[in-house]
């Protein structure tokens, strides 16, 4: 009964983060109203927050080894509900770009130490399954929160979506502090020992496809509703619905990736990537029919999330058989480069709608795409000799 209920906690933190990074998305346009502040420029706030996230989350989470590992969860926890609420009260740009470099500085490091926590407390049998939910725990973000938060903001104010995350961060702080596992497994070592990890040439391939995948998916998903709207004609009511819809399909991205991981794992992936990267050569021509676009966008969704389980448990296995002292490190490296990958994908999109219409964001991203189906080829390739 107890590990339902931790399984449960994981799954609603990593909806109360995913709420906190992806609503962005949603509130720009709102955020540009209230500051004055042109959406290209607006855009770096997804851009610095991956970067900030990436760059942050191998560092605290090593350096947080040294400590009881739940007892490191719940001070990141309350760290992200200052940072959370300090977004909430922001009043110009500065302030905002501070409190979300607070945020993202601690967002990765609490996915990691959950996903090592789902680790050890789910059976062996079900932990494809449950790192499965887990990452769709943020795709619960973009059915959920996403299109709540857009609406609250467009209703009332963007600062009250932030508010949102900040009571929903109380309710897992005091969970937290009824749940959370207390006595997980640590093998401490020095940051030299524990960066080990990274000499493997599988886990380099794994960690680029990943930062591809998330480039490409980034490269969309920055302005997804100026697209919605602008480019296919949505009004602010579809939008919502249409926003619910994104987050249904990555659920099951996300579900499909489990069953994946359980059936081939990296095979089955390298044709998942060959589609996502027709489908993103067939967005340009599908908004023309908004119906078809949105279709389109539906079934990327999908592809965008299905490598998750899979490339999770193939760092996880490697660490635990050569690298024990990196796990921590290890469960850490899909959050990481995906944020990278985040990064590198806005920063991309913010450029391309500066010289293009944004119309042709789909070509821009079928370049990445185009990277991530070869680097998984690779991958499966290096694979099967091990």
């Amino acid at each position: 009964m107890k590990y339902r209920l931790q399984a449960c906690l994981f799954i609603f933190i990593a909806f109360m983060l995913g709420c906190n990074e992806y609503i962005i998305v949603g509130v720009l346009p709102d955020i540009s109203s209230e500051f004055g502040t042109g959406l290209s420029q607006l855009g770096l706030l997804v851009t610095i927050f991956a970067l900030v996230y990436a760059l942050s989350t191998p560092l605290i989470t090593s350096f947080g080894n040294r400590f009881l590992r739940h007892r490191v969860l719940l001070a990141l926890i309350l760290i992200f509900f200052i940072g959370n609420t300090w977004t909430a009260l922001a009043t110009n740009f500065t302030s905002l770009l501070l409190s979300r470099i607070l945020t993202a500085s601690v967002a990765g490091a609490i996915i990691s130490i959950v996903l090592v926590m789902a680790n050890y407390i789910a059976p062996r049998h079900k932990r494809a399954s449950l790192v499965s939910w887990v990452f769709a725990g943020f795709s619960l973000a973009s059915i959920i929160g996403i299109p709540l938060g857009t609406l609250i903001s467009t209703t009332f104010s963007w600062h009250d979506s932030f508010w949102m995350i900040s009571a929903i961060t109380f309710i897992v702080l005091c969970l937290l502090l009824w749940l959370v596992p207390k006595d997980t497994p640590q093998f401490k070592g020095t940051l030299k020992h524990q960066f080990a990890l990274l000499k493997e040439k599988q886990v380099l391939l794994g960690v680029a496809f990943v930062v591809a995948v998330c480039a490409a998916d980034y490269t969309i998903y920055t302005y997804i509703r100026p697209l919605f709207t602008n480019e296919m004609g949505f009004n602010n009511t579809w939008l919502n619905w249409l926003l619910f819809g994104m987050g249904i399909f990555f659920i099951i991205g996300n579900k499909f990736g489990g069953y994946l991981a359980d059936n081939g794992g990296l095979k089955p992936l390298r044709y998942v990537y060959i589609t996502m990267t027709l489908l993103m050569l067939l967005l340009g021509p599908a908004i023309q029919l908004p119906w078809l676009g949105a279709a389109t966008i539906a079934l990327l969704c999908v592809c965008f999330a299905s490598y998750g389980a899979s490339t999770q448990l193939m760092f996880l296995d490697i660490a635990e058989k050569k690298y024990p002292q990196s796990l921590d490190l290890a469960s850490s490296l899909n959050s990481i480069f995906a944020n990278l990958g985040i990064s590198l994908g806005s920063l991309t999109a913010a450029q391309a709608v500066s010289v293009t219409s944004l119309g042709n964001i789909g070509y821009i991203g079928s370049i990445y795409g185009i990277l991530a189906t070869f680097l998984v080829f690779i991958l499966y390739a290096q694979n099967k000799k091990i």
